[in-house]
């Protein structure tokens, strides 16, 4: 690693080249599956780089590790902390377990039961404190300071970064035709280090390679540091893909980011949902909101809206741990943004007949009820009067539209919900 004259650390070509030795026989070299739904979508041979398959369900483990790899014998017996929602915990905990290193990680409250349970299994100490992953970062440097334990930074350390650079070497070398490279941003060590590995092959190479950054519109930090020419912390974050809300971008990162980055460009949750049920039906991959979000972006042409056109795109799945509760939420979510699933609430008189008749249209107009509700107290509601709330699958956007018009055209006020 060098240092710059800004203090930063710079993540050499070299150095990621030297964090693969280092990972080897520690992490999987996770498949690359060709999708032909999402080549249909693009017009473009898109190949799906499946690090939702990896240990500990996501990248975060090669950066973890070649951290931790690199610390004295001295600081490795005073151990490690760590604070993070899910993907960084696992990936720390499974590199102190091979590395022989106690490991504590902070997680916020609220964290997923799942991933508290992953960590704990290898064999790390969680502590549940903090409402946010911001919280929790303060407690776990506090923690360091106080005990000399070395501080494992999701992202904003050169060691990090390196280490999530050798997935760019893997995608060079399963696909050496790749033309663009899309994976989401948080942090941004990731995109840093996949950036740093592909443009110097490319150079190298005297050709050209795009890599695009995705983030959630709510979280969404880069766009405005990038103009800014410096990272900005935003004021709220708030999105479905906890891997990736972040509110602020890390210091190394950024200084790469910021030079070798194509560009960035946001998703919102419904894109996000709609993009993990899309794996699920045609790729059969579980992946979290995260990890969904680069497909999100090419479902909905963002790459096209940003003046990009590719022959060949490699979509990074970066990770896999989605709680199975969330999962429920975004699969209705998902279903509804890809016009798979309508939500109609009707006001109607209370009177015997009046769901038999709207079960009929329903029915003849061939979409399938799921769930029926009724409320006779609410704002709204009169004397004699009552709110029916029908969830129903359909076939698509123009399914759901025929089914809204039989409805109203029976007399019925059909107020879609979302």
């Amino acid at each position: 690693m060098q240092t710059t004259e800004t203090g930063a650390s710079a993540v050499r070509y070299e150095d990621i080249e030297a964090a693969r030795e280092t990972l080897k026989d520690i992490i999987t070299e996770t498949s690359m599956d060709h999708s032909r739904a999402l080549g249909r979508i693009t017009g473009s041979t898109v190949h799906l780089k499946c690090e939702n398959l990896q240990r500990a369900g996501s990248f975060k483990v090669r950066g973890a590790y070649v951290h931790m790899a690199s610390l004295t014998d001295e600081q490795k017996a005073k151990g490690v902390v760590a604070a993070s929602a899910g993907n960084h915990a696992q990936g720390v905990a499974l590199a102190a377990s091979k590395l022989g290193i106690n490991a504590r990680i902070y997680m916020p409250l609220g964290a997923a039961l799942p991933k508290v349970q992953a960590t704990q299994d290898h064999g790390a100490t969680v502590v549940l404190a903090g409402n946010n992953v911001n919280e929790a970062l303060e407690l776990a440097a506090r923690y360091a300071e106080e005990t000399g334990a070395t501080f494992v930074h999701p992202y904003d350390n050169p060691h990090v970064v390196a280490g999530q650079g050798t997935l760019g070497l893997e995608i060079l070398e399963q696909q050496p035709d790749v033309d663009t490279v899309i994976m989401s941003i948080g942090g941004g060590g990731l995109l840093a280090g996949v950036a740093i590995a592909i443009k110097e092959h490319a150079r190298r190479q005297g050709r050209h390679i795009n890599v695009i950054g995705v983030q959630a519109e709510k979280a969404a930090a880069y766009p405005p540091s990038l103009v800014a020419g410096k990272p900005v912390t935003l004021d709220n974050v708030a999105t479905i893909a906890d891997g990736i809300a972040v509110g602020r971008p890390g210091d190394v990162p950024f200084s790469v980011i910021k030079e070798l980055c194509d560009e960035v460009v946001t998703v919102t949750d419904d894109e996000i949902a709609a993009a993990i049920v899309f794996l699920l039906e045609r790729s059969k991959m579980v992946v979290e909101p995260a990890g969904a979000a680069p497909v999100a972006a090419l479902m909905t042409g963002k790459l096209k809206e940003v003046g990009i056109e590719s022959e060949s795109i490699v979509a990074v799945l970066s990770g896999g741990n989605i709680d199975p509760m969330l999962m429920l939420k975004v699969i209705q979510v998902g279903l509804a943004s890809a016009g798979r699933f309508l939500t109609v609430k009707i006001p109607l008189r209370d009177r015997p007949g009046e769901l038999q008749t709207i079960s009929r249209i329903i029915a003849e107009n061939d979409a399938n009820v799921t769930r029926v509700d009724h409320s006779r107290v609410g704002a709204g509601l009169t004397m004699g009067g009552v709110h029916i709330t029908i969830d129903m699958e359909i076939r698509g956007r123009e399914h759901s539209e025929q089914v809204l018009e039989a409805l109203r055209e029976a007399g019925y006020e059909a107020m879609v919900q979302h």
